[in-house]
């Protein structure tokens, strides 16, 4: 059955892609706006309204695959920094401290629009980091599209103390969720 990821997250379609599945990236480009208040659920909402919109878009069988990730600190959440001082305000608010990183997801079978949504939670801790370090951290580049302004799988590692639960997740698709899912409702296996 065809795969479709509503996406357009490099990362979200390099996870898949190293597990090496054939899949189709449709980019949603739904608003990203949701009236859930908690966090969870939050996510859970974005990432059907993205799936269910490319759901509806297509004439073929499919599953279809969308996510959102957000970062979350003392209830306040953190999006993708629009510039220098907003990475910076972001990563200042985040060293020494944890975070979640909450990451929903939902499939979508076309055939019948039966789908699940579910999501992860993870616990990550930020080092203490001295200003100079917070800007050769943003001269990188890579905190420009990520929630929270790193990214776990690239440079960020190195300000990273500790993880507690699933390092996917961070990086924007919680894999071992998404395939028990696929498994058990859709009756759609990889290995």
């Amino acid at each position: 059955m065809k795969i479709v990821l509503a996406s357009k997250s490099p990362r979200r379609r390099e996870l898949l892609s190293n597990l090496g599945l054939d899949f189709e990236v449709i980019e949603s480009n739904v608003e990203e706006f949701s009236n859930e208040k908690h966090p969870s659920r939050y996510v859970m909402d974005l990432s059907f309204n993205k799936a269910m919109l490319v759901a509806k878009k297509l004439k073929e069988e499919a599953i279809v695959i969308g996510a959102d990730t957000i970062v979350v600190i003392e209830d306040k959440v953190l999006g993708k920094p629009k510039d220098r001082d907003e990475a910076y305000i972001m990563l200042k608010s985040l060293q020494g401290r944890v975070h979640t990183v909450y990451t929903g997801i939902t499939i979508v079978r076309t055939k019948d629009f039966k789908y699940v949504s579910d999501f992860e939670e993870t616990k990550v801790w930020i080092k203490k980091l001295q200003d100079e370090e917070i800007f050769n951290y943003i001269d990188t580049g890579e905190c420009y599209d990520k929630a929270g302004a790193y990214a776990i799988q690239g440079f960020g590692a190195l300000i990273v103390e500790k993880i507690v639960g699933d390092y996917f997740n961070v990086v924007g698709l919680p894999i071992s969720k998404l395939f028990d899912i696929l498994k058990r409702e859709f009756d759609v296996r990889l290995l």
